[in-house]
């Protein structure tokens, strides 16, 4: 594959905005023969054979924090020729909570139980069926926006009143699953490599355990049936960029979720990994 510059390999960093990863990412690349520029993500225009926005890029870094855009443009891109990390079926299974779940448990990885909830019928039978305190969350969306811990019967049919009157049942689609603690580890994964694994704890009023939400952070040692974990999802989904979150359950670790485009930054600081060179790193294998 040629390069789009003197200096090595040309990769779009596709994307809604500049954050602290991306930045992270863009001043990492030469150290590996990189140039990456930021692409914004509104301004792409594909469709066509050709794909004009992406002439002289070698690679798509997809970073869209939307969960519509990212695997549409990465399929997209493929279409024309254009690899896309991660790939657009990885996305497309990422981005779908629903289906992510089924994927991994037909794959033989451990995940939460959970009930697909589309109706209020949907909802009372999660309810019948499994214990409380339990976690209702959107099947598309991210950094612990719209999850809510359902904590007494009384009030669950309430809670949910406010899923019913949202407008579109892309946003109503909802996964039910029991509620198992205060504390998630997100895995950070390069290529099949288990880079860095943070433990993040809920603190103050705030029940959830998400790195966007600012929760309490620690390093923690790279667990025999963590690596196993992250093996399978890696067998599973492909060689990639993920973020892998993980549950403690009383059966072991489960997986909660596997993002596509990992925010970075808390699970840097807690462990001290250099992210940004391992993926450059993995970029720059990818592109000789």
């Amino acid at each position: 594959m040629t390069g789009g510059s003197d200096m090595g390999s040309t990769v779009a960093v596709v994307a809604d905005r500049i954050s602290w990863e991306e930045r992270r990412l863009i001043e990492a690349a030469p150290a590996f023969g990189l140039r990456l520029d930021w692409v914004n993500d509104e301004s792409l225009g594909l469709g066509g054979p050709d794909a004009p926005s992406l002439l002289g890029y070698d690679a798509l870094l997809v970073r869209s924090r939307s969960y519509t855009r990212g695997g549409l443009i990465a399929t997209l891109a493929e279409a024309a020729g254009v690899p896309a990390l991660n790939t657009a079926r990885a996305i497309h299974a990422c981005e779908n909570k629903a289906v992510l779940r089924a994927l991994l448990r037909t794959a033989g990885v451990p995940v939460p139980d959970f009930r697909l909830v589309l109706s209020r019928k949907d909802f009372q039978q999660a309810l019948d069926e499994l214990p409380l305190p339990l976690v209702l969350k959107p099947v598309f969306g991210g950094m612990g926006k719209r999850v809510t811990l359902i904590r007494h019967a009384d009030t669950a049919q309430s809670v949910y009143d406010y899923v019913e009157d949202l407008g579109h049942a892309f946003e109503q689609a909802c996964l039910v699953e029991p509620y198992l603690g205060g504390t998630s580890v997100r895995c950070l994964v390069v290529g099949r490599e288990l880079v860095a694994a943070a433990e993040f704890e809920s603190g103050g009023a705030d029940w959830r355990n998400n790195a966007a939400l600012g929760n309490s952070s620690r390093a923690v040692a790279h667990d025999p049936d963590v690596l196993k974990i992250i093996d399978q999802v890696v067998s599973e989904l492909g060689p990639g960029i993920y973020g892998v979150d993980l549950f403690h359950s009383p059966d072991g670790p489960v997986v909660n979720e596997v993002n596509h485009a990992p925010g970075f930054r808390a699970v840097a600081s807690a462990t001290g990994a250099d992210i940004p060179s391992a993926i450059g790193r993995y970029v720059q294998e990818l592109l000789a």
